[in-house]
């Protein structure tokens, strides 16, 4: 198992959109077969951090994902645009032991 974070730091006050427009796909990753996603907000973080987790089996399941998810009409509709909400980001991978 692994799970895979993409942390965003967006411009200030614009968390709430990114967290919306992640909400919004959610239910289309489903469809593709990323069905453990979480959606994550700051508390002692850096302000305005987004995190979206997702658990997959390994990372051939998330290349695959990642993979369909381009030509997912529903995914591109609900994150139209969220590189306009981003200053930077990163992406974390664990292995679950």
């Amino acid at each position: 198992m692994v799970i895979v974070r993409n942390v965003f730091r967006t411009h200030p006050g614009k968390a709430k959109e990114l967290v919306k427009k992640f909400q919004a796909a959610t239910p289309h990753f489903k469809k593709i077969g990323i069905n453990n996603t979480r959606i994550l907000t700051d508390a002692v973080a850096g302000f305005w951090t987004v995190v979206h987790e997702v658990e997959v089996e390994d990372m051939n399941a998330f290349f695959n994902a990642l993979e369909a998810r381009m030509p997912d009409e529903g995914i591109r509709t609900a994150l139209a645009g969220y590189l306009d909400l981003v200053q930077s980001g990163h992406r974390e991978v664990f292995k679950v032991e």
